[in-house]
């Protein structure tokens, strides 16, 4: 008997853009890549999903304290937390922010 073909959704918890990825989340983004692997192995349609969350407070202090525009900001830490997680052959369908225009 065959399983019939799923369409599976995985994402994560955002990581906000206002500083490196910690061990807690790597351990997340990890896990939901081992599951998203072995759903697409199985032959189910599969997308895996994330995105840093660029909205909030810290952000905009932080940008403030590094003497950058928030945008800047951002933007170094979404190149950061993409190296992060490359680092560790997490492999994404889609990495994004939750400021790109697809949102």
């Amino acid at each position: 008997m065959t399983t019939p073909k799923r369409k599976i959704l995985i994402t994560c918890a955002l990581p906000y853009a206002n500083g490196p990825i910690h061990v807690g989340h790597m351990l997340e983004h990890i896990e939901a890549d081992i599951y998203a692997r072995f759903q697409k192995m199985s032959g189910h349609e599969c997308t895996f999903i994330c995105a840093d969350d660029t909205h909030g407070t810290p952000i905009m202090i932080g940008a403030q304290k590094a003497g950058m525009t928030p945008e800047n900001y951002i933007a170094k830490w979404h190149d950061d937390h993409t190296k992060d997680f490359k680092d560790f052959n997490i492999n994404f369908d889609h990495y994004g922010s939750t400021n790109s225009s697809e949102n």
